[in-house]
């Protein structure tokens, strides 16, 4: 995944958000969306029921969201691997314990340092009540988030996605969903994050079953084709 500056695309405020749980969850959504969509038949008959792929919850899940920004994912495993040598588990009280120098030397740079402190003492503060976010409406979790240094609407959106398991929100700016967007509908031009976030909503309320679809399609066209230009 790849990440711009998103466009926010979120339920608007209501009840509590409903959660993936399993792959039986995915693949509901996934016959949903085949029931609604032409382009997503489409891609469950090339692909099948994309992975779950949970990631860790909480500030854990955090900071390798972080991580993994802007690098590659064999860099963000060895980084994320160095972390956990110093501190295990990743706690706010752990990290913020850490040095610079420390954070320097398992391979973060001075900004993402800068936004792992933050994060940290948002959490410690009470400002950042990360294990109730999940029981939040989307936009209020969202914007509990965002609202902390460093958190942006892409960060704010796969953590939602993949360490909480939020069923509908999307991550428009993703750049990998939008070239899917592109590829799986015959469009011309690669959509915009707005583009791509308006062509999502006619996938809710499984905007995140939508996104592992376009992600998996994605993967497939590369592998097929070799490199796929924008």
């Amino acid at each position: 995944m790849v990440q711009t500056n998103p466009a926010i695309t979120v339920e608007p405020a209501g009840p509590a958000m409903s959660i993936l749980t399993s792959e039986a969850d995915v693949a509901r959504g996934v016959e949903a969306l085949r029931r609604i969509c032409p382009h997503m038949a489409m891609i469950a008959e090339t692909c099948g029921v994309p992975a779950l792929r949970w990631r860790e919850p909480g500030f854990g899940g955090l900071v390798s969201t972080i991580t993994a920004q802007q690098v590659s994912t064999s860099a963000a495993n060895a980084i994320r691997g160095k972390l956990r040598a110093v501190v295990d588990p990743i706690t706010p009280e752990g990290l913020m314990a850490m040095r610079d120098e420390d954070l320097r030397a398992c391979g973060y740079s001075a900004g993402k340092i800068k936004t792992l402190r933050a994060i940290a003492s948002a959490i410690l503060a009470g400002d950042l009540p990360i294990d109730r976010l999940g029981e939040m409406p989307v936009t209020e979790a969202h914007a509990s988030l965002v609202k902390v240094h460093g958190i942006g609407p892409w960060t704010a959106e796969v953590w939602l996605m993949f360490c909480v398991g939020v069923q509908d929100v999307f991550a428009p700016g993703d750049l990998a969903l939008q070239e899917g967007a592109k590829l799986a509908m015959g469009l011309e031009t690669r959509p915009s994050a707005k583009e791509v976030a308006l062509i999502a909503e006619r996938w809710s309320p499984w905007r995140a079953v939508a996104a592992r679809m376009l992600w998996a399609y994605y993967s497939h066209v590369k592998k097929r084709a070799g490199v796929v230009t924008s």
